[in-house]
């Protein structure tokens, strides 16, 4: 190919050019010189370039630095959290395998887990939050290949042990997945504390304007996948020239095997604007993140004394059950603030109903101030048990507080908290 790069799996960087900011592939396709240079990247896969459904320049020039950002060896960007997710179970799940999972997670992750995977044929083992080591221990079964938490739970808003978890994932010879979406690595980097990969919706805090969706898988390069339990990873790939992928790809043999087999397959990658657009939030996000945290624990202190609340999860107040462990793991809580109003749903919506600076919308880790009724918007299509189960309750706000001026924030929750006494 013409224009030498980096290795598939380390990044973009143009031979003799270093660009202010990440310039726009706009391409899908890449030109090579004869028909042997073809044969021989689909052969080595990681030699060049070979079709934007695998990767592009502009998204591999973003994956490198969210890669540098978590501390990981490579990363691979989808069209969205929730294919990172998928992508990241099925790259060391078959059918008749499972995993084990904490309750407290986002509402969209509960179904693909419980149902979806279901019927590939994957179980998925829910586990509590605090349950023992002991409990943990028993959950594993032989076909057991992960754990997977959430650093924040989105909207629980409880810590996930993750040295606990890891500990225990790795006494099994099996990896800890964490979605570090709501910590960003600016609060928190999970490989730190033992983690193995980790995912986000990049569509959040990394974005954090709302004008793209995406995800992102990260390979820490440290789990050992040769304990036998990962076939896949270290026996020869049928369907891509028998490459073993722990023997040609070292510590990258994760990610390359979910670039090569799985987006190749379902094709699940970004555009390189969306990329574009990430990087912009990118460049921001320390920034962003500090504002996020002095805003939101502002707002909880003042939540915190409302007649109108009966419960507030936020783990940067002291009262708050998980703040120990937020001090353990995280430089910061976020954003998101879980309030539960007194008078249960109706209330609830009277409230939001009433707000005008912040918006009621799905959404959530945006600039702007927005808020979502959990139980009866995104996780509606939860049981009343399952919502229980992740935290849930029937007053429930969640609470995404922007960049705007603090003082103007708490001014607009007090006309909500006005609307329900009328």
């Amino acid at each position: 190919m013409r224009d030498e790069t980096k290795c598939l799996h380390s990044g973009y960087t143009p031979k003799n050019t270093e660009p202010r900011v990440v310039p726009i592939v706009q391409s899908t396709t890449y030109v090579y010189d004869s028909t042997e240079e073809v044969a021989s990247v689909f052969d080595e896969p990681t030699k060049s370039l070979i079709y934007s459904r695998f990767a592009n320049p502009t998204v591999m020039a973003v994956e490198e630095k969210i890669a540098d950002l978590e501390g990981g060896v490579a990363a691979m960007c989808t069209s969205s959290g929730q294919a990172a997710t998928l992508l990241s179970i099925l790259n060391i799940c078959d059918a008749g395998d499972s995993f084990i999972s904490t309750t407290e997670i986002y509402g969209g992750t509960v179904n693909l887990f419980a149902f979806t995977l279901k019927k590939l044929g994957i179980e998925c083992i829910f586990i509590d939050k605090d349950a023992t080591d002991e409990e943990i221990d028993k959950a594993f079964k032989p076909n057991t290949k992960l754990v997977f938490g959430e650093t924040i739970a989105n909207p629980a808003l409880v810590v996930f042990d993750i040295e606990k978890f890891a500990n225990i994932a790795h006494k099994h010879n099996v990896p800890l997945i964490i979605d570090n979406t709501f910590a960003t690595p600016v609060l928190c980097k999970p490989f730190e504390f033992g983690a193995d990969i980790v995912i986000h919706s990049t569509t959040k805090y990394m974005d954090g304007h709302a004008v793209q969706g995406g995800g992102v898988i990260v390979d820490s390069g440290r789990f050992d996948w040769k304990s036998g339990n990962f076939p896949g990873l270290t026996e020869p790939d049928e369907s891509y020239h028998g490459i073993v992928y722990t023997e040609t790809y070292g510590k990258a043999a994760y990610i390359v095997k979910a670039r090569m087999q799985l987006m190749r397959d379902f094709g699940t990658y970004p555009a390189a604007h969306s990329a574009f657009l990430l990087n912009l939030g990118l460049e921001t996000l320390s920034v962003r993140m500090k504002q996020y945290c002095e805003n939101a624990l502002t707002v909880a202190k003042y939540l915190e004394k409302s007649p109108f609340i009966e419960k507030i999860n936020y783990p940067g107040l002291e009262s708050d059950p998980y703040h120990e462990l937020a001090k353990k793991y995280l430089k910061g809580s976020s954003g998101v603030i879980s309030m539960v109003i007194k008078g249960g749903r109706e209330a609830a919506m009277k409230f939001m109903n009433a707000l005008e600076l912040a918006s009621n919308e799905v959404h959530v880790a945006d600039i702007r101030t927005c808020v979502l009724h959990p139980a009866s918007e995104t996780h509606r299509q939860l049981t009343d048990e399952q919502l229980v189960a992740a935290g849930i309750e029937a007053g429930m706000v969640r609470l995404s507080v922007g960049l705007e001026n603090v003082e103007d924030i708490i001014a607009d929750l007090e006309k909500g908290f006005a609307a329900i006494e009328n």
